[in-house]
């Protein structure tokens, strides 16, 4: 029997990230009015240790801990818990063990985050690294070897425009809240999923039922029948 969370996450890499949004879209409501998501984190490029969508490097599937910056001359919110004490640095916070997520303010045109930066976490043992923002120091941040997300590059260091304010408070990473401990899906080829933590079991409990009925509905398809013909035979309610 499955109990521990590490090997609910080792079954997890048996799977795409498309599977995991499908089973979202089966066990999410979204509110009234809005989208369905289905934990969709969308618009993230693997830039390190290797640049662009791939099927050679493996998927990175952790917890979320999370880093959240704000414009440079913003009051910092005041807080004993979720902040950064005087005389530390941010990245001294990063959570061994997890996939950080940095969330940087929109419309700014400096990095988050950069080669120091990555280096310092791969060597707290950081598992990956998504930045909703900004990165620089390509070089530097491959030679770590540590898989970074994000969803562009800058030449430009961060104090130009930003600061850290927050740690490990909830982040909404366009339209998706993501909390710290929420599981992080990074699959190189299809894309990025956040799965809230509460769904983690449906989620692989839902999964193999779709994927085995995709595989019925291929097969049929594969021997001549309709698209219409097989997803009305195959694909049943769960």
């Amino acid at each position: 029997m499955t109990t521990s969370l590490q090997e609910k996450l080792d079954i997890l890499r048996n799977y795409s990230a498309c599977d995991v949004s499908d089973a979202l879209l089966k066990l999410q409501t979204p509110a009234e009015g809005a989208a369905e998501r289905a934990g969709h984190l969308a618009d993230f490029t693997p830039f390190s240790p290797m640049l662009g969508r791939n099927t050679a490097l493996p998927k990175v599937i952790a917890p979320a801990s999370t880093i959240k910056f704000i414009p440079k001359h913003a009051a910092i919110p005041t807080t004993e818990t979720h902040g950064f004490p005087p005389g530390t640095h941010w990245v001294d916070w990063a959570e061994p063990g997890t996939i950080v997520l940095v969330d940087q303010p929109r419309g700014q045109h400096c990095a988050v985050v950069g080669g120091i930066m990555g280096m310092r976490m791969k060597a707290l043992g950081v598992r990956g690294v998504l930045v909703n923002g900004r990165i620089r120091d390509l070089t530097e941040l491959h030679q770590a070897e540590l898989p970074v997300w994000a969803l562009g590059t800058s030449t430009v260091g961060t104090g130009a425009e930003a600061k850290p304010a927050a740690r490990n408070v909830a982040v909404d990473v366009g339209g998706v809240v993501v909390e710290p401990g929420d599981i992080i899906f990074c699959d190189p080829l299809e894309g990025v999923v956040a799965i809230p933590r509460n769904l983690l079991d449906r989620v692989l409990e839902v999964m193999p039922k779709l994927t085995a009925m995709d595989e019925r509905v291929k097969d049929a398809v594969g021997n001549g029948s309709s698209v219409f013909d097989a997803f009305k035979e195959f694909r049943t309610k769960i």
